[in-house]
């Protein structure tokens, strides 16, 4: 292997050339269908419903609309990076963190995405028990039993293809449930006129649009997922995967769509309680069987990218930290343990508290690494490169991280109006604050020289 560059710019090259590295990524197809299968979580209807019932069905679609757009853009600059230069979220919190902060990058990502697999996976659970009856415990462990298998080898290929086909069979469920519940009690134009309660809007601290693209900025963890699945992208296909995969199709079919529906079955279904234990409920109850076959779809399409994702990361975080080689199964099994273990608690009580404080932690990350991208656009930096070859700490990136953190956690915390503004401080700060150090840092890049 060849390496090439000064600072904190590197190009790896190796006998195969760049295009011969392509061999073991995986297919255009298959990755589009692998990360689409994020689009179909529950959560997607809860939050836009959500979002409605607080600020009105107006704002909340003017609010979404500005997400799309934004999660677009982002993404299409983090996809072509992972893609050209192999960058998963580890590797390049490398090159803006340093080393010190790829084990916090993996924790945080590994956390977030096992509290996600526990979240979608409880679900499931209420619809077993809506539909059944039966202990949670039980149902728990048959949730974790049938998902962890499929993220394991030649399972996980074998998914790939049934992506595929649950794609579409997730599209025609969102349809049943819409003609379901219009049928069962009516079709009108009520969920497009709702308003929010008199309290609401001054609580949030501006608009509710405002209010809206703020919580979903709470979930820019989907930004770290798109760096992780865009890594095991082929760089031919980087022109595809920036149109079709991590781009507005999909931003417009996982928060578009689903927040329509949602919005429309939360309007529609009487007495639905806003929360996806609710939605899931009240589709078993209206739809039975069919219900629980389009929440076990949904849901397990999902929870393939949720576990994928905690497993990686618990693996990234193990091996750096404790400086252990394993085989992967053996992560993955250690990962469906913890999932296991936080599904028999009252975790879900802590939802808006644990998005808010791990959306600040998120949104920082991705705006150091878009801001880096941004400036460095030019060159090449390689995720292929050894630890070996980078500082223990980076101090732009870690200084701008942990102020901008700081920041948004107290805004959220202690002001009513934090959960608009904390995140979108978070951003701020931590964008202007690395792009304002790198250059006083020069001369202590993240690679050694």
């Amino acid at each position: 292997m060849e390496l090439r560059g000064t600072n904190d710019t590197v190009e790896v090259t190796d006998a195969l050339g760049r295009e011969g590295a392509d061999d073991e990524q995986m297919g255009r197809w298959s990755l589009l269908m692998a990360f689409y299968g994020i689009a179909s979580a529950m959560f997607m209807l809860y939050i836009g419903a959500a979002m409605a019932v607080a600020y009105g069905t107006a704002d909340a679609l003017i609010g979404l609309a500005l997400t799309i757009i934004v999660y677009s853009l982002i993404n299409r600059v983090l996809a072509k990076h992972s893609i050209r230069n192999r960058t998963t979220v580890a590797r390049f919190s490398r090159t803006i963190l340093g080393k010190a902060g790829t084990v916090i990058a993996a924790i945080i990502l590994a956390l977030t995405a096992i509290y996600y697999a526990v979240f979608e996976g409880e679900i499931v659970v209420y619809a077993f028990q809506s539909a059944f009856g039966g202990e949670k415990w039980i149902w728990s462990l048959v949730v974790v039993a049938y998902s962890t298998p499929l993220i394991l080898g030649g399972v996980r290929r074998f998914l790939d293809k049934l992506n595929g086909w649950l794609l579409p069979l997730y599209l025609i469920g969102l349809a049943v449930m819409v003609i379901w519940a219009g049928v069962r009690y009516g079709f009108s134009d009520t969920w497009l006129t709702q308003t929010p309660g008199p309290e609401l809007p001054l609580a949030s601290g501006g608009p509710g649009w405002l209010a809206t693209f703020s919580a979903y900025l709470g979930v820019w963890v989907l930004m770290m997922y798109v760096m992780d699945f865009a890594a095991l992208g082929k760089r031919k296909d980087v022109k595809f995967h920036s149109r079709y995969t991590f781009t507005w199709p999909f931003w417009l079919i996982t928060y578009g769509l689903n927040a329509l529906v949602g919005i429309f079955l939360t309007f529609t279904i009487p007495g639905l309680e806003v929360s996806e234990s609710g939605l899931s409920g009240g589709l078993v109850a209206l739809m039975g069987p069919v219900g629980l076959i389009i929440i076990l779809v949904f849901q397990t399409r999902i929870n393939t990218a949720n576990y994928y994702i905690g497993a990686a990361n618990v693996q990234e975080f193990g091996e750096r930290l404790f400086r252990v080689k394993l085989p992967a199964f053996v992560w993955v099994i250690v990962s469906s343990v913890i999932i296991y273990a936080l599904m028999l608690l009252p975790i879900i009580q802590y939802l808006l508290i644990a998005l808010a404080w791990q959306g600040v932690l998120v949104s920082g990350w991705v705006a150091i690494a878009l801001t880096h991208i941004l400036l460095t656009r030019s060159r090449q930096e390689s995720g292929l490169l050894g630890d070996e070859h980078y500082r223990h700490v980076h101090a732009p990136g870690l200084i701008a991280w942990v102020a901008a953190t700081v920041i948004g956690l107290f805004l959220t915390s202690a002001f009513p109006w934090g959960a608009t503004w904390g995140p979108i401080a978070t951003v701020v700060v931590a964008s202007g604050l690395y792009a304002a150090l790198r250059p006083l840092f020069q001369h202590q890049s993240a690679l050694r020289s």
